[in-house]
């Protein structure tokens, strides 16, 4: 194969896409604007699926080092009403075929299963550009250009490489969360810790939701949902984490204190998430030399997919290239025919995490009616 492949971005997607292109002999440089691998948090838990993010991995030959990864135990979720009366609480058996990992940690699996000079860190891109026969150049800031033959959008919900392809913009969903850890939860946060649970637990109502996990550690990582305009958060202070905290707990007056305890006792300060989306079933028509995956391609609101989306949309793409080394039109005419219908029918899934906060729907009883109805599907 004599054609350079470019992926903008070191996520998830676009780590596993030079993984599997690895694996089958093909080189590719991945630009990250992040200027090191620890320049940031990586966020917290992920459920890494059986049909899907499993499948990347196995593509990537990386299963024994995700294997090694998963935290046992996490697979296990409770629902709650907002008075802390638990309505559903399921162990993890071992068989939920959701296993949970750390995203972190997974990232860096990835990172390492690189040749050392595959990323190029520090490199933001602030343009790029068509060619014309399928050849793009890509601008990054501070000076320095690339032109290349293949190249791939892993750049999540902002991404520079888009608008090569689609007049998408995200959009706001009409929901932010707040974000807060607890650390060394059964020590010193023993009443969070036990309404949590050694998984995943949560509260949901309309317009209001709590959602926390067992990260590494004894840390609880919680996810304040609330159903409010941009504006309503722009009034908030976040610089100010104690008037931060008060408000945001406002909204939960009336529930359990070992639930609103998950906002209150904070070790960090709240954190705050505007959630965006894009048009459910965006595509575009096929540009040469170019295409997307991940977040990049069909951003969407969380609902437990997302990660895996983007590994797998990696991983097809990766393969795609390798069983048409020759073609690559062909190659990406492959992936995005498949790839379309996958994220829509991800995005519009019925299932418990699909439920929107503001949705009538969003009751601890509704959750665990899609609970069941998913379970007895798989």
């Amino acid at each position: 194969m004599t054609t350079d492949v470019t992926i903008i971005g070191a996520g998830l997607g676009g780590l596993t896409l030079a993984r599997v292109l690895h694996v089958h002999g093909i080189p590719a440089t991945v630009y990250e604007a992040e200027p090191s691998p620890a320049a940031r948090s990586q966020g917290g838990m992920l459920d890494i699926h059986d049909c899907n993010g499993q499948l990347a991995l196995k593509a990537a030959d990386l299963m024994d080092e995700f294997r090694g990864l998963i935290l046992e135990g996490r697979q296990a979720m409770r629902v709650l009403d907002p008075d802390g009366t638990v309505l559903f609480d399921k162990a993890d058996d071992g068989t939920g075929g959701r296993p949970e990992v750390q995203r972190g940690e997974l990232r860096q699996v990835l990172l390492d299963s690189l040749p050392a000079d595959t990323v190029r860190w520090g490199r933001k891109v602030s343009s790029t550009r068509a060619l014309g026969g399928g050849r793009h150049e890509v601008t990054f800031a501070g000076g320095g250009t690339v032109v290349t033959s293949l190249l791939v959008g892993a750049d999540g919900a902002w991404s520079r490489v888009r608008p090569l392809l689609s007049t998408a913009t995200p959009e706001y969903v009409g929901k932010s969360v707040v974000e807060t850890y607890l650390f060394d939860a059964g020590t010193r946060h023993p009443a969070a810790a036990k309404v949590v649970g050694g998984g995943s637990m949560i509260a949901p109502t309309p317009g209001r939701e709590i959602f926390a996990h067992r990260e590494r550690g004894d840390t609880l990582h919680a996810y304040v949902g609330l159903s409010e305009p941009r504006d309503w958060f722009a009034a908030i202070d976040f610089t100010d984490a104690a008037m931060t905290t008060a408000r945001i707990a406002q909204e939960f007056d009336g529930w359990a204190p070992e639930l609103t305890a998950l906002i209150t006792d904070g070790d960090i300060a709240p954190v705050l998430r505007p959630l965006y989306a894009l048009p459910t079933g965006h595509r575009w028509d096929r540009v040469p030399g170019v295409t997307l995956v991940g977040d990049a391609a069909h951003l969407a609101a969380p609902n437990g997919e997302g990660a895996n989306l983007a590994m797998l949309d990696g991983a097809e793409l990766g393969k795609a290239v390798a069983a048409h080394p020759d073609d690559i039109e062909a190659a990406l005419t492959e992936y995005e025919q498949a790839m379309f219908p996958r994220s829509t029918e991800a995005a519009t899934f019925e299932g418990a995490e699909a439920h929107g906060t503001d949705s009538d729907d969003n009751t601890a009883h509704d959750l665990i009616t899609a609970f069941t109805r998913h379970e007895q599907a798989r």
